[in-house]
């Protein structure tokens, strides 16, 4: 990964106008913020701006107004949450360019932290427009990215900034930055990843770049269903994209070539409801009964990938090993998750983990504290495990 430019190298921002490109889209239900997390890990960031003396602009996006103002998409709905996170009162300015937000700019005090509206308010932010681009520039000296989430997308607010002004990279975008290369750009090995969840379609960039990069793949959930069956196996009513045969053998393929090893469930909880509670047994893979859905990894399954983990000296963690929203079937993504955050606790092994499902399920069997880190980012960090560029990161570049 490229050397980027990160707070460290802003020196005399008293009175600087900091544009801040921070995530925002928090889940708000009946007018209120039902979770602040994201506000919490870009709050470092804008505190240390403002007590440096910088005037601290933030720009963010909330839902998917498509270019057009949309009420319950305002970021007006957020600023008493952004308050109580803060610790400060916020200025709110109804637009992010145009008249009404350069006299508000223009009124600020060093330290003061304002809050611009929805930048997706305007088409030109998700088209990267010249023009949209150079309004936002105009209200800066300096751009923060702090949003490593948004990072996979070459928007105005994300990207285009970054060619108008001084870019650097905020607290947040860095330590997920230094995460994610101790995980896959320049880890210590051996380096084991876990893949689960409902599709290998979802997923085959994220495999095929995964066998590259690591000594053992671990494969669970409904994926794990469509490798078995391409092996051979016969999965029952278990949830299977059969018609992928031909792509699973070729990740195997590919796999073996690279000297990755895949590890496959040998046993199965089965049952013939999908629901909490439902009556399940444990059957070998290839007993599994014709009536019956595999929806966890069984115990000697579970052994087999804590024995990974602990050889690992790093592991790279996205998706469940099985259906781990009902119980009982959140047994082996727990164990597995424990496991994990003893060893990390230990210091013996780096674990970075991310994606939805991931990090409920993390914080479901209680130890999302306790992995190296766990990113919050969804597909910007899918794109980051399939090796693809994220142009909101590449432009922070020092070479940029």
């Amino acid at each position: 990964m490229a050397a980027f430019k990160t707070l460290d190298d802003l020196t005399d921002i008293a009175g600087k106008r900091v544009l801040v490109r921070v995530d925002l889209n928090v889940p708000v239900a009946g007018g209120k913020v039902t979770d602040t997390t994201r506000i919490e890990r870009v709050a470092p960031t804008i505190l240390e701006l403002s007590k440096k003396g910088a005037k601290v602009i933030l720009l963010a996006h909330f839902g998917r107004p498509k270019g057009e103002p949309v009420a319950d998409m305002s970021l007006s709905l957020i600023v008493t949450a952004v308050n109580e996170v803060l610790g400060r009162k916020i200025i709110f300015a109804s637009d992010c360019i145009g008249p009404e937000a350069e006299q508000t700019i223009a009124g600020m005090a060093n330290g003061d932290i304002l809050l611009l509206e929805n930048t997706r308010f305007h088409k030109g932010e998700e088209k990267n427009e010249a023009a949209f681009t150079e309004a936002l520039a105009k209200n800066g000296d300096i751009f923060v990215n702090d949003a490593f989430s948004a990072a996979h997308r070459a928007h105005a607010s994300t990207e285009g900034l970054a060619h108008h002004l001084p870019a650097y990279a905020g607290r947040t975008m860095q330590e997920e930055l230094e995460a994610l290369e101790k995980g896959l750009g320049n880890p210590a090995r051996p380096v084991v990843a876990i893949v689960g969840g409902a599709k290998v379609s979802t997923k085959i960039d994220l495999l095929m770049n995964l066998v590259r990069q690591v000594d053992a793949l671990v494969i669970g959930g409904g994926m794990a269903n469509t490798f078995l069956a391409a092996k051979g196996v016969n999965v029952g009513k278990s949830l299977c994209e059969h018609d992928l045969a031909d792509t699973a053998n070729q990740i195997m393929i590919e796999a073996a070539s690279a000297g990755c090893a895949i590890v496959l469930p040998v046993d199965g909880v089965v049952a013939r409801e999908f629901k909490a509670g439902a009556a399940n047994e444990v059957v070998d893979i290839d007993k599994i009964p014709a009536d019956a859905m595999v929806l966890d990894v069984g115990p000697k399954s579970i052994e087999a990938i804590n024995d990974w983990i602990s050889r690992a000296a790093t592991l790279v963690w996205n998706g469940p090993l099985g259906a781990f929203e009902i119980e009982p079937f959140d047994r082996a993504t727990a164990a597995a998750a424990r496991h994990a955050a003893d060893r990390t606790k230990a210091g013996k092994l780096t674990s970075v983990a991310g994606g939805g499902d991931t990090v409920a399920a993390l914080n479901h069997a209680g130890v999302a504290d306790d992995f190296s880190y766990v990113s919050t980012a969804g597909g910007a960090f899918l794109e980051w495990m399939e090796g693809k560029e994220l142009p909101g990161v590449s432009v922070l570049s020092k070479t940029a």
